[in-house]
C-alpha cells in the first residue's frame, strides 16, 4: 500500500508499505477513504516529538471503511464507515476511567506517533470499539475529518479549558486551522468578544468570516496595547494559546486580564518563559491538556443538527498520491492560504 513515511527532522517520502494486519483481538484494520494533515505532523517534521521515529507513518485522523475486526470487536463490522479519532483509548486504564483518553496506558496520542498513522491506504486501529464512532449513512465525510482531532482539541483545550462563559472576552493567538476551531466552538457559549490575532491577514479575513469580533495583526506593531485598548486596559478572560512558540504564549501572559485563564493548545518543543514575577498576584490559572476527544459525540451531533459547519476550514483537496504536494501546501499556508487540507485515498 502507498503510505506517507517520516524520514527524520525535514524529511519524509510517499512509500510502498506492507498492508497491516491483526495483532490483537481488539484491533480493526480500516481502508481508509479521507485524511488530512495536522499542524502536529508539522512539528513531527520539525522534530519536536522525539516519540515519532524515522520509519513512521504519519496522520491521526481521517474517515474510512472497515476491513477486518478482531474477534473482540463488538461494535463495529466489516463494511461500516467510520470516523477515527486521533486518540486510542483501552476504556478501562485509570486514565480512561478518569475520561483522560489521551493518557491511557496502552494508548493515548499513538497513531502517527508511536504506532503508524493514518495517511496510508489502510490503517490498524488498536481498541476498536472504544476509538473510532459510526459515521451516519447521510453524513459529510470531508466535514466529519475536522472532528478527528482539531475541532474536539479546539474545544477542549481552548474552550472548556479555558472556562469561556457568557459575555466574557476571549482572545485567541494564532487563526490557524486549530485557532479557528477554538473559535468556532467558542460561540457555543456566546462570549461577548473573541479576539483573533495572527501574523497572517488571510487568516484573520477567514476568522472575521467565521464569526471574530476583533482582529489585531500581530505584525503591525504592540500587541498588548491594541488588546488592552480593546479591552479598558483590563485584559482579557481567556487567552488561548494555538501556536505553540515562546512569543505566542508569552502573549497570552500579557493580555490575560486578573483572574482569567491561560488555555494551552499548541505543541511547545521548545523552553518557554513564565513570567512570575508580573502573574504572581493576579489570580491567574493556566491549564494544558492533551485533547481527550470526550467531545467528539457531542460534536458530531452539533455538526448534524447544522449547528456547526466544520467544512468552512477546508480549502484545498489532494489524493494520496499528492501527499507530497498537500504538505508543501499546508507548510506554506501564508502563500497558498491552505487552512486544512483534505486527502483522499
Amino acid at each position: 500500500m502507498k503510505a506517507l513515511v517520516y524520514r527524520g527532522p525535514a524529511k519524509k517520502a510517499l512509500e510502498d508499505r506492507p498492508r497491516p494486519e491483526i495483532k490483537a483481538s481488539t484491533d480493526a484494520i480500516v481502508r481508509m477513504t479521507k485524511t488530512t494533515i495536522c499542524g502536529t505532523d508539522l512539528h513531527i517534521l520539525k522534530g519536536d516529538v522525539p516519540t515519532c521515529e524515522p520509519g513512521r507513518i504519519l496522520g491521526h485522523e481521517g474517515i474510512g471503511v472497515i476491513e477486518e475486526v478482531g474477534p473482540a470487536v463488538t461494535a463495529f463490522k466489516p463494511g461500516q464507515r467510520v470516523l477515527i479519532s486521533c486518540i486510542s483509548a483501552c476504556g478501562k486504564c485509570v486514565y480512561c476511567r478518569k475520561l483522560m483518553f489521551s493518557h491511557c496506558t496502552s494508548g493515548g496520542w499513538i497513531l502517527g506517533n508511536k504506532i503508524d498513522g493514518t495517511q496510508a491506504e489502510f490503517v490498524r486501529i488498536p481498541y476498536a470499539d472504544t476509538s473510532l464512532y459510526g459515521v451516519p449513512d447521510d453524513a459529510d465525510e470531508e466535514a466529519l475529518v475536522m472532528l478527528s482531532d482539531i475541532l474536539p482539541t479546539g474545544f477542549e483545550c481552548g474552550v472548556l479549558n479555558g472556562k469561556v462563559q457568557p459575555g466574557s472576552t476571549v482572545a485567541i493567538v494564532g487563526s490557524g486551522p486549530i485557532g479557528l476551531a477554538a473559535l468556532l466552538t467558542a460561540q457555543f457559549y456566546s462570549p461577548a468578544e473573541i479576539i483573533m490575532i495572527d501574523l497572517d491577514e488571510t487568516r484573520l479575513e477567514a476568522a472575521k468570516r467565521f464569526g471574530a469580533t476583533a482582529v489585531v495583526n500581530s505584525a503591525d506593531g504592540d500587541v498588548i496595547r491594541a488588546v488592552m485598548q480593546m479591552t479598558g486596559d483590563r485584559g482579557v478572560d481567556t487567552a488561548i494559546e494555538a501556536v505553540g512558540i515562546p512569543a505566542t504564549f508569552e502573549l497570552c501572559q500579557g493580555i490575560v486580564a486578573p483572574g482569567g485563564t491561560i488555555a494551552n493548545i499548541g505543541v511547545h518543543g521548545t523552553k518557554v518563559d513564565l513570567h512570575l514575577e508580573h502573574l504572581w498576584d493576579r489570580n491567574v490559572t493556566i491549564t494544558t491538556r492533551l485533547v481527550d476527544t470526550v467531545s467528539t459525540p457531542m460534536l458530531m451531533n452539533t455538526l448534524r443538527s447544522h449547528k456547526l459547519d466544520p467544512k468552512l476550514l477546508i480549502t484545498h483537496r489532494f489524493r494520496l498520491d499528492q501527499i507530497l504536494d498537500a504538505y508543501e501546501t499546508f507548510a506554506h499556508a501564508a502563500d497558498t492560504r491552505a487552512l486544512k487540507v483534505i486527502i483522499e485515498a
